[in-house]
């Protein structure tokens, strides 16, 4: 085991002593009493993890010392020695996940997240399982207790979708769904294909975290907003009231659309919601250079460009490519019940390389 630097755990129990002792006085204004309160509850973890750990090693060290003594009780030598490694693997864990709360946090961990899928190469196909990828996220959502809102969408020619936006709700919606972000490729035989041949189609996901007004600053007069009559499906809706909105960010030529709501008002908030996230999520793969070296691993990556994932239908099997990771539920995934599979190897991974970082694998 490396050896955790005391020094820096006496600090953050010292922290947490102060913030506590400050709530506790009721010296503080509202705004330091919330910023308190979220501290404390992002430490109070940490704290617990340093006391199971400084716990397991004085209960280690103290069997060691009964083995260790010279001239001791034989029984309870052998007593100690019985149970020096239940001891040792207890600390272990200990140790372990102690080392997993001192990782650095991603602060967008915690936020929602805005999704989008596009249809790649493969013609229908493609936005056929560009539609079969959004069904195993709405899925996924529904089983962890999440909101899924469309907020713009461009349906196939016979049926899914060439392109989905949509927002995904919920508490640390983000650190689960930012390791989907990359090139997903689907091989299986169409329902048109007479000859029984695979083809093989792609689409694209990008994840998003979703960012609030103090999260990016926009400049109303950076924007150049437009508003149309929505296009598509919606019955009487469509043609009739120019509700849809664009809006195109100047400086960073970023533009964004919805059409979904029937409320103009309400797609000019969803807009800049959409705007916001985008803007937000380009300025920390600009100042993130950690993000960046993510990037080139591929895990973790939110790389748009390379390919991260094969779906086979012929075999049922689904590989990650960035894990070399294959399950053979395919069927269970697509319905969102075996995601978790995926993206908590993909987590485990990204742990590793952030401990090798920071010298502590």
């Amino acid at each position: 085991m490396t050896p955790l630097p005391p020094e820096r755990l006496d600090a953050i129990l010292a922290r947490h002593d102060i913030a506590t002792a400050t709530l506790a006085s009721g010296a503080t204004d509202s705004e330091s009493v919330v910023a308190l309160s979220r501290e404390l509850a992002e430490l109070d973890g940490v704290v617990a993890a340093i006391r199971a750990y400084r716990a397991a090693a004085e209960n280690l060290a103290g069997i060691e010392a009964l083995i260790d003594e010279a001239g001791g009780d034989p029984e309870m030598r052998a007593l100690a020695a019985d149970e020096k490694p239940e001891a040792e693997a207890a600390l272990e864990q200990a140790h372990r996940a102690l080392q997993l709360m001192l990782l650095p946090k991603d602060a967008a961990d915690e936020k929602s997240a805005i999704l989008e899928i596009r249809a790649g190469t493969g013609g229908d196909e493609a936005a056929l399982f560009a539609g079969d990828l959004f069904r195993m996220y709405a899925k996924y959502a529904e089983s962890k207790g999440w909101k899924v809102e469309v907020m713009s969408e461009s349906e196939g020619t016979v049926g899914g979708f060439r392109e989905v936006v949509a927002e995904v709700k919920g508490r640390g919606v983000f650190s689960r769904l930012k390791f989907e972000s990359g090139a997903h490729r689907v091989q299986r035989v169409p329902e048109t294909e007479t000859q029984g041949r695979i083809h093989t189609s792609a689409a694209t996901v990008a994840v998003l975290p979703e960012a609030e007004e103090v999260d990016i600053v926009i400049n109303e007069a950076d924007l150049k907003i437009d508003t149309m009559r929505a296009q598509g499906a919606g019955g009487q809706h469509v043609n009739k009231t120019e509700s849809a909105i664009r809006i195109t960010h100047v400086p960073s030529g970023v533009v964004v659309f919805v059409q979904e709501e029937r409320s103009q008002h309400k797609n000019r908030a969803r807009a800049m919601s959409l705007l916001r996230a985008k803007l937000f999520d380009a300025e920390r793969n600009a100042k993130d250079s950690v993000r960046a070296a993510d990037r080139r691993a591929q895990v973790g990556s939110g790389d748009r460009s390379e390919r991260i994932r094969t779906y086979n239908f012929p075999q049922g099997r689904v590989t990650d490519h960035r894990i070399n990771l294959t399950l053979y539920k395919l069927e269970e995934v697509m319905a969102g019940t075996a995601l978790d599979e995926v993206i908590d190897a993909l987590v485990t991974e990204h742990q590793a390389e952030l401990l090798a970082a920071e010298g502590m694998a």
